[in-house]
C-alpha cells in the first residue's frame, strides 16, 4: 500500500473509532426502573424494588389489572435490600443502608412485612422497633436490640419463618429464632457454638449448621444431626486450608451440599453424606466459582449453579430436575442472554424469568409452562437500544509472573477494534469484588464515545477461587498494579489500543489504582480521573480505626502496615504524576472521605501537574442527583475528548429539561 494510502486507511480508522456526534448520556444517567422482581406463590402479585433518588422503595402490583396495590419505603439512605413472599398475601423484606449511589449496601438486620394489599405494613425486628417507620402503629416487640436476617421462609408455614438474631451487646454468639410474620413474635430455636454466626436448616426447617468465626478469627463450620443435638466442628478454615459454607440438603435430608474453597483454583459444590461424613466433588470450574445456586422450586434443595467464567452459564447436577429442563428451554429461546428464574407460581405453571446480555440491561418475561409461551413484561431500561449497545468480550492474559487474568473488553460498535483510543476501568473494592459479563453503563458510555474500555479482574478481585483473591493481599500498589499495567501493555501488543491515547479511570479503589497508575506508570497513559477515590492509605488506615464504613476486608493482613503504606500512596507520589488529572468526589462520603480528593488536589498543583476537580458537598460515595450525574458525565467525557480525541456528552432537550427541573 502507498504512502498516501496508509494515511487514508488510519483516517478511516480513526473516523469509525471516533464518533463525530455527541454522546447522549440521558439513556445511562437515567436509573432502572426496578432491581428485583419476585411473583407471588399464587401467581396474582409482583413484589418489585424501585430505584429513587436516594431510597429505595418496594412496590406490589396486581398482575390482573396492573393496578398499584401495595408501597413501603423508609428514609433517604434506606434502601429494601431484599424480599421474600412468605405466603400468597405477605412480603418479609429486609434493609439496607447506602450513602452514596456506588456506596457498599450496609445491613442494617431490619425486617419489616407487608401484605399485598398494602395493609399491616410493620417492623418484625431491628433498630428502630419503637419508631413509626412506616406510618401505621407498630405494636411493641421484644425489648431488645439486635439485628436479624432471614435464614428459611418456611414453604410449609404460612405464618412464620427462621431468622439469626445477633444481639447489639456484649454476647456475639448468634440465636436462630422462629419469627412470626404478623405479630413479630420471636421464638427461641438454637443458639451457635461460634460468634457471629449464619444458620441454614433442614427442610423440616431444623437447624442443622452454623457458620461463623471463632475467638481466632479464623472461620469455622459446625453441624448437628438435628433439634437439640449437640453442634461439632465440620470445618476449620485454618485446619482445611479454606472456608466451606452450606448452601443446602437434598429432599430427604440426607445429603448436605456445601460450597468448599480449594487451595489451588476455584471454589467447589461438594455433597456431604452428614451420616458418613464423607463428600464428594458435583461441581467444580476450571477457573471461576459457582456465583450462585439453583434451587428446586419453593424449596432450598439444590439442583444446581451459576458459573461466571467468562459469560454466566448454566450447570446442573441433577440434569432430570424441573429446573434444568426449564432453564435448556429458556436458553434455546433467547440465544446469548443471560437468563435467571427470580421466581415461580407453587405449582410451577408460571415463572418470572429476567433476560439480559452485555448490551441489553434487561427484560422480564412472565413464561406459562403450559402453554411453553414467554409474554414481555417490562424493561429495567426502556431508553437503551440494545442495537447500539457495544459487545463486551470475555479476555484472558498472563501476568508477568505467569499468573492467569481474566476481565473483558469492549470495543465501540462501528469500530474495527484496532489502534483505538482505549480507557482502563479499574474495578472498585478491590478484594472479593469482580467485574462480571453483562451490561454496563460506563463502558457502554465510553465505547459510545469511540473508546475501547479494558475492564481487568486483577489478583485479590473475587469469583476465582481463594489463592486469586489472596494473591492481592498487600499489593496496593504493587502487583495489583502492576497486573493493570500489563493488561494495558497486552492490549497495546494485540493492536487494540494507540499506546500514545490511553487514560485510566476508576472510582473509590479504582481512583486509587488510577492515580497510582500515573504515579507508577508515568509514560503509559495521557491522563488519569479518580472517582471517590482514596489517595493516602496511613490515613485511610487511621480512618479504620475510628470505625468508619470501610469494607470489612480492611486489615494490615489485606491492604499492609502504616509504614509501607506511604511508599504507594499517590498524594505522596504527586511529583512522579506527568499527564493531566480529573478528580471528583462528594463531600457526606465515609467510605473514601473527600479529604482524600482534596489533598490529592493539593499534591498535584504543589507538583504542577494540571488537575480538574468537581465536588458536591451533598454527596456521598457516588453521585444521586441526577443534575449531578449529568454534570460529572458530561465533565467526565469533555477531559477524556482533549485529551484522548473521543466524542463529548449530549443530554438532549428531555436532559436539559430535567437539569433546570432541580
Amino acid at each position: 500500500m502507498s504512502k498516501l494510502g496508509r494515511m487514508a486507511a488510519l483516517v478511516a480508522g480513526l473516523a469509525m473509532a471516533v464518533p463525530a456526534t455527541a454522546v447522549d448520556i440521558r439513556q445511562f444517567i437515567q436509573r432502572d426502573k426496578f432491581e428485583s422482581i419476585k411473583l407471588s406463590p399464587e401467581g396474582d402479585y409482583y413484589a418489585m424494588t424501585v430505584p429513587l433518588e436516594n431510597y429505595t422503595a418496594l412496590v406490589i402490583v396486581r398482575r390482573a389489572d396492573s393496578k398499584l396495590t401495595g408501597t413501603f419505603r423508609l428514609q433517604k439512605n434506606s434502601h429494601v435490600d431484599d424480599f421474600w413472599w412468605v405466603n400468597p398475601e405477605r412480603v418479609v423484606l429486609s434493609i439496607a443502608e447506602k450513602l452514596g449511589s456506588l456506596d457498599e449496601p450496609q445491613p442494617t438486620g431490619e425486617l419489616y412485612a407487608i401484605n399485598a394489599d398494602g395493609t399491616k405494613a410493620d417492623i418484625l425486628v431491628g433498630q428502630r422497633i419503637y419508631e413509626r417507620s412506616t406510618g401505621t402503629h407498630i405494636q411493641t416487640k421484644k425489648a431488645e436490640q439486635v439485628a436479624a436476617f432471614l435464614v428459611d421462609d418456611l414453604p410449609n408455614d404460612d405464618g412464620s419463618v427462621v431468622i439469626s438474631v445477633m444481639p447489639f451487646s456484649t454476647d456475639p454468639f448468634t440465636r436462630a429464632e422462629r419469627l412470626d410474620v404478623y405479630s413479630g413474635r420471636r421464638t427461641p430455636l438454637a443458639r451457635a457454638p461460634v460468634r457471629n454466626a449464619r444458620f441454614m436448616t433442614d427442610n423440616r426447617g431444623v437447624v442443622r449448621f452454623a457458620r461463623g468465626v471463632g475467638v481466632d478469627n479464623v472461620g469455622k463450620l459446625y453441624y448437628r444431626t438435628g433439634e437439640g443435638s449437640e453442634w461439632q466442628l465440620l470445618a476449620d478454615e485454618a485446619r482445611d486450608d479454606g472456608g466451606q459454607w452450606p448452601v443446602g440438603f437434598s429432599a430427604d435430608d440426607r445429603t448436605a451440599y456445601l460450597q468448599v474453597e480449594r487451595p489451588e483454583g476455584p471454589d467447589a459444590i461438594v455433597a456431604f453424606d452428614v451420616q458418613t461424613q464423607t463428600s464428594k466433588e458435583i461441581i467444580r470450574d476450571e477457573y471461576a466459582d459457582p456465583d450462585s445456586i439453583i434451587y428446586r422450586n419453593g424449596t432450598a434443595i439444590p439442583v444446581g449453579a451459576f458459573l461466571g467464567s467468562g459469560r454466566t452459564r448454566t450447570v446442573f447436577f441433577q440434569p432430570d430436575a424441573p429446573e434444568a429442563r426449564l432453564y435448556r428451554s429458556l436458553e434455546s429461546a433467547f440465544p446469548g442472554h443471560n437468563i435467571r428464574v427470580t421466581s415461580q407460581s407453587s405449582d410451577g405453571r408460571l415463572a418470572l424469568v429476567g433476560v439480559w446480555s452485555d448490551r441489553s440491561p434487561g427484560d422480564f418475561y412472565l413464561f406459562d409452562s403450559e402453554s411453553k409461551k414467554a409474554d414481555y413484561l417490562l424493561s429495567r431500561r426502556e431508553a437503551v437500544d440494545p442495537e447500539k449497545m457495544a459487545e463486551m468480550r470475555p479476555i484472558q492474559i498472563d501476568a508477568r509472573d505467569g499468573m492467569k487474568l481474566h476481565g473483558y473488553l469492549t470495543v465501540p460498535q462501528a469500530s474495527n477494534g484496532k489502534n483505538l483510543p482505549m480507557v482502563v476501568l479499574p474495578h472498585g473494592g478491590p478484594f472479593g469484588i469482580r467485574d462480571r459479563w453483562g451490561f454496563s453503563i460506563e463502558p457502554q458510555m465510553l465505547a459510545q464515545a469511540g473508546y475501547a474500555v479494558l475492564q481487568l479482574n486483577f489478583r485479590g478481585s473475587g469469583g476465582y477461587g481463594q489463592r486469586y483473591m489472596e494473591a492481592g493481599a498487600r499489593q496496593w500498589g504493587g502487583a495489583m498494579q502492576d497486573d493493570l499495567t500489563d493488561a494495558t501493555r497486552w492490549a497495546i501488543a494485540q493492536g487494540i489500543a494507540d499506546a500514545g491515547r490511553i487514560c485510566i479511570y476508576g472510582a473509590s479503589y479504582g481512583g486509587y489504582a488510577s492515580l497510582m497508575g500515573v504515579a507508577k506508570e508515568p509514560s503509559l497513559y495521557r491522563c488519569a480521573v479518580g472517582y471517590i477515590g482514596v489517595y493516602d492509605l496511613p490515613l485511610m488506615q487511621a480512618e479504620d480505626t475510628r470505625a468508619s464504613r470501610r469494607y470489612a476486608n480492611w486489615s494490615n493482613e489485606w491492604v499492609g502496615t502504616r509504614d509501607a503504606l506511604a511508599a504507594v500512596s499517590p498524594n505522596r507520589l504527586a511529583d512522579r504524576i506527568k499527564v493531566p488529572v480529573f478528580l471528583a468526589a462528594g463531600g457526606e462520603d465515609e467510605v473514601a472521605p473527600i479529604k482524600h480528593t482534596r489533598l490529592m488536589e493539593q499534591a498535584l498543583r504543589e507538583a504542577g501537574v494540571p488537575v480538574e476537580t468537581l465536588y458536591f458537598p451533598t454527596e456521598g460515595h457516588g453521585f444521586y442527583v441526577e443534575k449531578n450525574r449529568i454534570e460529572y458525565y458530561t465533565r467526565l467525557l469533555a477531559f477524556l475528548s482533549r485529551h484522548l480525541g473521543g466524542a463529548t456528552a449530549s443530554t438532549g432537550a428531555a436532559a436539559r429539561d430535567s437539569t433546570a427541573a432541580h
